[in-house]
């Protein structure tokens, strides 16, 4: 499984959307170089606020840009780093991905998938509404959330749009993504 890069993103404060950037700089076992989320212990607010000596599990946070088109057709406008993503993806299912698959970067980043991105209700501060359209339920009522996927970083390096994604699954059993 391949895809590429879009757009890469970055913001030093806790703001909702992220600044698009020429390049990223990924650094192993911490995350995006400048990005407020940098850090071996958890950055987000409200994780920060319940236990701050919690490990980092989302140090990298990618997007596929067909979440883009889809919530498109519903009347939104969305477009790379809107979300808060550090990585906008094209061509891969993350959401399908099991944990701890790898994501290979160009030609030095590898990413570690920990779990989904939470969707949380500054979605619908960003534009009323769309936190609806970020998730959805499966036929058994299981909630389903598609604004992305968070990731640790066990190589660091550079990583620009059109920089090629290669997916490398885990060993069997796959292990299903839940929130992070």
């Amino acid at each position: 499984m391949t895809g590429k890069v879009i757009a890469v993103a970055k913001d030093e404060g806790h703001n909702f959307s992220k600044r698009i950037v020429p390049e990223i700089n990924i650094v192993a076992g911490l995350g995006v170089d400048g990005d407020t989320h940098q850090g071996v212990k958890v950055k987000h607010r409200s994780r920060v606020k319940a236990d701050p000596t919690q490990p980092n599990l989302r140090q990298v946070h990618l997007i596929h840009s067909e979440l883009f088109d889809e919530v498109a057709k519903q009347g939104f406008h969305v477009t790379p780093a809107d979300l808060g993503e550090n990585i906008t993806t094209k061509g891969i299912d993350l959401l399908a991905l099991p944990r701890g698959s790898h994501l290979k970067i160009g030609d030095d980043v590898v990413l570690e998938v920990t779990g989904l991105r939470n969707p949380c209700a500054q979605i619908d501060d960003f534009q009323r509404g769309l936190l609806s359209a970020v998730l959805d339920r499966r036929a058994n009522g299981e909630l389903i959330r598609k604004s992305g996927i968070m990731t640790v970083v066990l190589k660091s390096g550079w990583v620009r749009p059109g920089d090629r994604i290669n997916v490398q699954l885990p060993d069997p059993p796959f292990l299903p993504l839940e929130r992070v």
